[in-house]
């Protein structure tokens, strides 16, 4: 089977503007959630973890006019630039392909829309993305709830073992805004503060604002560490519009095929973990059936807040950070145990080599993907 390696790859969140930015503040344990005042996202002030939009303005000045562009587009171009700068891949070369994973993309301009109609749709952000790198392929859209980050992951490896593509640049960015925060509060899902995944007294989830790119390939060379991604897996369980299944089959069955065509067992587990009652609940039952409870697990959510379409990618991204350091960060918020079945939640940073990550996302929908990150 070929072989798929990790080029470079970047975070844009509160935290910082780079991966090693980020790492910085992960292992310092530093959060970025704090409360906000934002008329033109809500009248009143709310719980979030959001980027410098002003520092953004100032660094994509020397990519172009800001104003040509929407906030969310800004967000994909910043972070895919720099995922670029540390290799040769030429974006505009014919066996490159590029695929963007959101779930909201530009949905603010509905409210207030100075472009173009058609700016709000997806395709519409692909053929802009297309011309900024010349990119000689239209990007492919993934826009699958909350396992759209992870999914993504996995399309753009299946790209390259099918012999298509040398090289994916796979991206994902979702920001906060009106239709986004009115749509959680909706649901009564939001929390006061950051919020505390698997914790004995956690009350919803905090929301956040990100970019990630990973840029993938064939090539081993361009690889510093020699990591790869592993055939990821998706199930469904159909359980509920936006509740996940009370006994986690459909993330079960996810997590139970990827272990068994791999025949791998991580070292550690990067869980999607949002701090509502239902999903950890749901994510402690299916690691425990796939008798993993023992291994270390953490959500970074804590951190950076649920970041939508970029949360499985930065959080993949996260976790091969910590591969290569040989650190696994504390699960920010969590210090009483939460949920029914006792998982091994960590509580403060871990220095220990690890070879084989596991990262598992949920959404809306009964939606469930699993992912294997390993040493070649």
């Amino acid at each position: 089977m070929e072989q798929v390696y990790i080029a470079s790859d970047n975070i844009i969140s509160s935290l910082g503007f780079t991966t090693s930015e980020n790492a910085v503040k992960l292992k310092a344990n530093e959060t970025g959630i704090a409360l906000h005042t934002n008329d033109t996202i809500s009248p009143a002030p709310f719980w979030a973890s959001m980027v410098d939009r002003q520092r953004l303005d100032d660094e994509f000045s020397i990519l172009g006019k800001s104003s040509d562009f929407t906030l969310f587009e800004k967000f994909v171009i910043w972070s895919v630039k720099d995922a670029l700068t540390s290799h040769k891949i030429d974006p505009a070369g014919e066996r490159v392909m590029c695929i963007l994973s959101t779930t909201k993309g530009n949905v603010g301009l509905l409210k207030s829309n100075p472009f173009e109609e058609s700016r709000v749709y997806l395709w519409n952000t692909a053929l802009i993305l297309q011309k900024f790198f010349n990119l000689k392929h239209k990007p492919v859209i993934v826009s699958n709830a909350c396992i759209s980050g992870v999914l993504a992951i996995s399309a753009g490896a299946r790209m390259i073992r099918s012999g298509r593509f040398d090289h994916v640049i796979i991206t994902g960015a979702d920001i906060v805004t009106e239709f986004v925060l009115s749509g959680f509060n909706s649901f009564l899902s939001l929390c006061q503060g950051p919020c505390k995944p698997f914790d004995a007294e956690r009350n919803g989830l905090s929301l956040g604002e990100a970019a990630g790119t990973l840029v993938i390939t064939r090539d081993k060379n361009l690889s510093d560490d020699g990591l790869i991604i592993d055939p990821g897996f998706t199930a469904n369980d159909a359980n509920h519009i936006s509740g996940p299944s009370r006994t986690g089959e459909g993330l079960y069955i996810a997590i139970d095929r990827m272990l068994k065509k791999s025949g791998k067992r991580p070292g550690y587990v990067s869980a999607h973990g949002t701090a509502t009652p239902y999903n950890d609940e749901m994510e402690s039952i299916a690691l425990t059936r796939a008798g993993m409870a023992d291994i270390p697990v953490n959500s970074l959510k804590g951190y950076w807040g649920h970041t939508l379409g970029a949360a499985g990618l930065i959080e993949t991204i996260a976790g091969i950070n910590s591969m290569r350091e040989g650190i696994l960060y504390k699960t920010y918020g969590f210090s009483t145990p939460g949920v029914t079945n006792p998982i091994n939640v960590i509580v403060e940073n871990i220095h220990k080599p690890v070879g084989v990550m596991l990262k598992i996302a949920s959404g809306f929908g009964g939606s469930n993907a699993s992912l294997l990150i390993s040493r070649s």
